[in-house]
C-alpha cells in the first residue's frame, strides 16, 4: 500500500515510523518550513512540500495539481491527515481522487465548530447554546435569550487559538464588529464553567475499539489566556463520569460519521447544572503529549495503532486491539523561562516520561490510584513555579508549528 501523509506541522512520528513497519511506502506532504525537523527519515520514501500551508483556494489548487502529477506514475491508495489543519487537505484529495477515506462533508464536522454543534444538535446531543455570526438579527436574539458571559470562537482553528471572552451585549458586537468580512469564519455561544474533559479514541469499522477518558485539571484555553501550567490526568474508572463521557463520545462518533481514524473528543460538565456538554471533536490524535499520557495509562500507542487500522482498513484485513492496561496517568507541561530547564530534581519513581524541548517543562507519571497522580501533578506544579521554570506567553490568534 502507499499511504499520503499530509502533516504541515511537526508531529506523527510514531504514525509514520509505525506505517512503514506495516510495509507501507510511506509519502510525507509537508510544509517546506519545517522541512529539516526531526522527521523519521527512515521510514518515509518521499517527501512533497507545500510553500503556504493555509487552508486557500491557492493552496488547494497547488495540492490537487501536485497530487496528479504525482499520481501519473505512482497509485496512491490512502491520505492521512496527521494534524487538525490538515484534515481539509486530505478531504479534498480522496474526493478529487475519488481515494476511500473521509470525504469533504464528513470532514467538516471533525473541522469546523458550527457544523459540529448543528450535527450534534440535530442528534439530540447537548451542546452550550451557539448562534453562527451569518445575520445580524439571529445575533441580537441569541444575545438577548442567553446569559453572558459568551466565547467568539474561530471555527476552523485548534485548541484555545483565536478564542474571545465576551461580557456584555456590547462587548459582543464590538468584538463581531471587529472581525469585519471575517466574521462568517467564526460562532458565538455561552460560557459554561465547569470541568472539561477529554477522550482520546480509535475506531474501526464504525465502532469505538478503544478509548481512555480523561480530565484537564487546567484547561487549554485557561493556560492559553491564563499563563498557567497545563494538566491533565485519567478519569476514575469505573465512574460516573466515565460512562457519561463514554455514552456522549459514542454518540458523536455514530452521529458524524466516523468510520475509521484516531479521535479526540472534549466534552464539559457544566458546574451549574451538572450536566455534560458536547464542545468539540477532531479525526486526529490530541496535541500537546497526550498521547503519551494515555499510552502510560493504557499501553495503547495511538499514534501506532491508527496507523495499523488504516493499513488493515485499506487492505480489508482484521485489526487486533493489543492488550489494554488500567494505569491511572496524568501529564504536566509549562513554558519556561530557561532554554533547557533542568529537571533532575523531578526524580519521584512514578515518572515515565520527561518532555525534551527547549522552553519547556514537562512529565508524565502513572500510578495504581488517581489520588496519587494528581498528588504529584500539585507537587510539581508548585516546584515549576517555586524553582522559578514557569513561564508565559500572550494567546495566539493562530497555533505555530
Amino acid at each position: 500500500m502507499t499511504i499520503l501523509c499530509i502533516c504541515t506541522y511537526f508531529k506523527g512520528v510514531e504514525f509514520l515510523k509505525a506505517a512503514k513497519e506495516e510495509g507501507n511506502t510511506v509519502f510525507l506532504l509537508t510544509h517546506k518550513k519545517i522541512e529539516h525537523k526531526p522527521w523519521p527519515r527512515e521510514s518515509i520514501d518521499e517527501f512533497f512540500y507545500l510553500e503556504n500551508n493555509d487552508n486557500s483556494f491557492d493552496t488547494y489548487q497547488t495540492l490537487l495539481e501536485g497530487s496528479a502529477h504525482l499520481m501519473r506514475t505512482r497509485k496512491i491508495d490512502l491520505v492521512v491527515a496527521l494534524d487538525d489543519f490538515d484534515v481539509e487537505k486530505a478531504a479534498l484529495v480522496r474526493e478529487h481522487f475519488r481515494i476511500p477515506g473521509m470525504g469533504q462533508t464528513t470532514a467538516r464536522y471533525f473541522r469546523d465548530k458550527l457544523a459540529m454543534r448543528v450535527q450534534a444538535e440535530d442528534n439530540q446531543i447537548p451542546v452550550p447554546a451557539f448562534s453562527s455570526l451569518f445575520n445580524d438579527v439571529e445575533i441580537t436574539h441569541f444575545l438577548e435569550n442567553t446569559q453572558g458571559p459568551w466565547l467568539v470562537k474561530p471555527r476552523s482553528e485548534a485548541s484555545a487559538a483565536g478564542i474571545k471572552k465576551v461580557y456584555s451585549k456590547n462587548e459582543a458586537w464590538d468584538w463581531i464588529n471587529s472581525l469585519g468580512d471575517s466574521r462568517h469564519n467564526f460562532l458565538i455561544e455561552t460560557f459554561k464553567p465547569g470541568d472539561v474533559y477529554h477522550i482520546d479514541s480509535l475506531i474501526i469499522n464504525k465502532e469505538v475499539v478503544f478509548e481512555r477518558c480523561s480530565q484537564y485539571l487546567s484547561t487549554p484555553f485557561d493556560v492559553a489566556h491564563g499563563g498557567g501550567i497545563f494538566r491533565s490526568v485519567t478519569v476514575e474508572f469505573g465512574s460516573l463520569d466515565q460512562e457519561a463521557l463514554s455514552l456522549i463520545n459514542h454518540q458523536v462518533m455514530k452521529a458524524f460519521g466516523m468510520k475509521f481514524s484516531a479521535s479526540h473528543t472534549e466534552v464539559i460538565k457544566c458546574h451549574e447544572d451538572g450536566n455534560y456538554y458536547f464542545l468539540e471533536t477532531a479525526s486526529r490524535v490530541g496535541g500537546a503529549h497526550l498521547a503519551e499520557m494515555v499510552e502510560a495509562s493504557s499501553g495503547i500507542n495511538i499514534w501506532k495503532e491508527w496507523a495499523k487500522i488504516e493499513t488493515a482498513v485499506a487492505e480489508k484485513k482484521p485489526y487486533v486491539l493489543p492488550k489494554i492496561e488500567k494505569k491511572y496517568s496524568g501529564i504536566l507541561i509549562s513554558l519556561s523561562s530557561h532554554q533547557w530547564p533542568n529537571v533532575d530534581v523531578f526524580d519521584d519513581k512514578e515518572i515515565c516520561w520527561k518532555m525534551n524541548e527547549e522552553y519547556h517543562v514537562g512529565l508524565i507519571v502513572k500510578a495504581d490510584s488517581r489520588e496519587r497522580v494528581i498528588e504529584l501533578l500539585d507537587k510539581y506544579a508548585r516546584m515549576v513555579f517555586d524553582l522559578g521554570l514557569h513561564a508565559s506567553a500572550p494567546a495566539p490568534d493562530k497555533p505555530t508549528h
